[in-house]
């Protein structure tokens, strides 16, 4: 089956896809939906220097029939939000893609990266045309076994970012720049290196597991 990487802008329709433009500095990742009932529910993390006003704009939208704050930092909220206009995740599990979550919604932009068969994909394709979503094909290549924890994007990624100095401490670049100098969208490297991470942790703790269980620390 073959690994896509599709670039998805978020029309204005999608309250989402209109506060993420209206602020562009700002991370909207999405942690969980579900699309299964007549309102749907999204808990989102958001990541920028005013949540507070963003909190109030989102409440603002006559598609949003609730919004509930469970965490909140200085530059950070968690929150569920209950919609009616659930565009988006309609048109891909009507082509029966599924979406990995978490995911990152930044500047109306987001990556989808999936493994699906041929026809799921063209099905995809259609659909989009069909909501009016606009698209780019970043990357499609023939997925082959492989023992790799990580695909080949990732690790190149990961290398580039260790090698740049992204995971000193205190740290040599920043997001931002590491994006910069490799030429990709912040918002996709985000996600990238959060799939990468994610990734190798459990990988990680699922070992830890295996020698200490319940993963507690032993001593000598």
């Amino acid at each position: 089956m073959p690994y896509t990487e599709l670039g998805i802008t978020i029309p204005d329709s999608i309250w989402i896809g209109e506060v993420s433009r209206a602020n562009p500095d700002t991370g909207f990742r999405v942690l969980a939906a579900t699309a299964n009932t007549a309102t749907r529910v999204a808990r989102i993390e958001i990541l920028g220097d005013d949540p507070t006003t963003i909190c109030e704009a989102i409440r603002g939208y006559d598609s949003v029939i609730d919004l509930t704050v469970f965490e909140a930092d200085a530059d950070s909220r968690r929150i569920q939000v209950e919609t009616t206009v659930p565009l988006l995740m309609t048109s891909l599990q009507s082509s029966g893609v599924p979406l990995d979550m978490p995911f990152e919604v930044r500047d109306g932009e987001m990556t989808l990266e999936a493994t699906i068969p041929q026809q799921n994909l063209s099905e995809l394709g259609e659909t989009l045309d069909d909501f009016g979503i606009a698209y780019t094909v970043e990357r499609i290549q023939q997925e082959v076994e492989s023992d790799s924890l990580l695909t080949d994007r990732q690790l190149w990624l990961l290398d580039e970012a260790i090698d740049r100095g992204y995971y000193d401490t205190p740290r040599r670049t920043s997001l931002v720049a590491l994006a910069d100098d490799l030429d990709i969208a912040k918002s996709t490297c985000s996600e990238i290196l959060h799939r990468a991470e994610e990734r190798v942790l459990k990988e990680y703790m699922t070992d830890v597991r295996e020698i200490q269980p319940g993963g507690a620390a032993t001593s000598d």
